[in-house]
């Protein structure tokens, strides 16, 4: 079944009260004429009101009944998964990932496969093509998978999962493959950066030759919604950037510029830093700060038409905005 030119009335939003979640909800929440149902561990006060949308509190398992929360639904996008986790606490993290965004999520899209779910939106990651690139040697949609972590492995496997089941039934698969997302109330490495520079905290970190991809939550959610109605979005895969590729050292001069703060940035050589991290163990921590990682979106924007609607000075002040 075909969604060229369809505009849902029902849309199932899993994750609604993660980072990401609730950014789309809000967005969604303004357009009019769609019904939108919310699934996420937690509730948010915002979202009880039944007039604006239905709340189900629901938790992705590989046994979830999900009948009563897509009855009706035309798309499903989903974003809820068990999360990079910086300091892993369980013996078997594949085993724990794969629980969750594996065998839960296919769980999920089985079950609107056969409810008549018109279109499954997937929020993968970009770690799926791998953990680094070479400067100027971005990933694309097309490059062979390279996961190397528990989190981008289980992602991989759900996406190919998914592929196969799109292929056997009715059901249309759209992924997409973030790189680090930032907007108002992100957490994680983006925030411990703007607190750095709001501390005036000296930062070795002046001399930084990298270049990494980021996207803003709205230029992700717009891209997104792109990917609910446009008819080439079925069945393909996506990356998608604010199109402007930063260094380490340019980003948090961005980020300062945007604070009217100046920076406190030691222009310390690269190699030194990555033998001090080496002696730290701290190796993975050297390499998200001053490893490249670079996507090029150029078949997100010309299949689609679309191109990021907001540029990095703008995502960057929405983000800092008390």
């Amino acid at each position: 079944m075909s969604a060229t030119g369809f505009v849902p009335k029902k849309i199932l939003l899993t994750g609604a009260t993660g980072f990401v979640g609730q950014h789309l909800a809000k967005r969604i929440l303004h357009q009019k004429d769609i019904s939108l149902r919310l699934a996420s561990r937690s509730k948010l006060k915002q979202f009880v009101d039944p007039t604006i949308a239905t709340f189900f509190p629901m938790d992705i398992s590989t046994n979830l009944n999900w009948h009563t929360a897509l009855q009706g639904c035309e798309v499903v996008i989903h974003t809820a998964a068990r999360a990079h986790i910086m300091k892993e606490t369980v013996a078997d993290p594949l085993k724990e990932f794969r629980k969750i965004n594996v065998e839960g999520t296919l769980n999920l899209a089985r079950q609107a496969a056969l409810l008549g779910v018109r279109r499954f939106i997937f929020i993968s990651s970009i770690k799926v093509n791998g953990e680094s690139t070479l400067p100027n040697q971005a990933f694309s949609a097309d490059d062979l998978p390279n996961p190397s972590d528990a989190y981008a492995i289980s992602k991989y496997e759900a996406e190919q999962k998914l592929k196969h089941l799109s292929a056997t039934s009715a059901m249309e698969i759209v992924i997409i493959r973030p790189p680090l997302v930032y907007g108002p109330g992100v957490k994680g490495n983006f925030q411990r950066m703007i607190r750095w520079l709001q501390k005036g905290i000296p930062l070795p970190l002046g001399a930084v030759i990298n270049k990494r991809s980021f996207v803003s939550v709205d230029n992700l959610i717009s891209l997104i919604l792109t990917c609910v109605t446009h008819p080439k979005a079925a069945n393909q895969v996506f990356l998608v950037s604010d199109n402007e590729d930063l260094s380490t050292t340019e980003l948090l001069q961005r980020i300062g510029q945007v604070m009217q703060r100046s920076t406190r940035l030691l222009p310390i050589p690269q190699n030194v830093l990555k033998g001090f991290a080496t002696l730290l163990g701290q190796k993975a921590v050297f390499e998200r700060l001053c490893g490249s990682l670079q996507l090029d979106i150029n078949k997100t924007c010309k299949l689609l038409d679309w191109k990021p609607e907001m540029n990095v000075n703008e995502g960057l002040r929405l983000t800092i905005a008390p």
